[in-house]
């Protein structure tokens, strides 16, 4: 008969061997799974384990309200001819190139600050300056706990 000391090692090499080919077995599946038909897109970070925070990144699109808005805009002016139908279509952007040639701007045919300015819906501020805090507002980097004084617990 085989000792104890003998046998017991034995299994419990065996044991983590078994759970280290099971393991690595399933996460082989895994990958299996998360590989993705074949011609679809996917867009990677290049940091592995990172989190996305949910916001999207870059402009979004305009709504059909505010597309209707920048055509009657075009349409004061002259540039949009037909009624606002809320679509960015070909004579939009058309119209958009024809009124930012005629106002000294770059004909990109793109709505962008400078061009929403001129057409009166943009802000005053917006590509003018760097941004600016609003007054009032307070920032949790620079605000104090005490009275509006400036916080001396971290200086020495």
């Amino acid at each position: 008969m085989i000792s104890r000391k003998v046998v017991f090692p034995a299994l419990l090499l065996s044991l983590v061997a078994g759970l280290g080919v099971s393991a690595d077995a399933a996460q082989t599946s895994t990958q299996k799974k998360k590989t993705p038909a074949s011609g679809s897109r996917t867009h990677r970070t290049g940091k592995k384990g990172s989190k996305s925070s949910g916001r999207q990144r870059g402009q979004k699109a305009p709504t059909t309200d505010r597309i209707s808005e920048i055509q009657n805009a075009l349409a004061r002016d002259g540039s949009f001819t037909g009624a606002p139908n809320g679509k960015w279509d070909d004579s939009t952007v058309a119209s958009v190139k024809k009124f930012q040639t005629s106002h000294g701007l770059n004909p990109t045919g793109r709505l962008d600050a400078p061009t929403l300015q001129k057409l009166g819906l943009g802000s005053t501020t917006a590509g003018v300056a760097a941004p600016q805090t609003p007054p009032g507002a307070v920032s949790r980097l620079s605000s104090s706990k005490f009275n509006g004084e400036p916080s001396t617990e971290n200086q020495k």
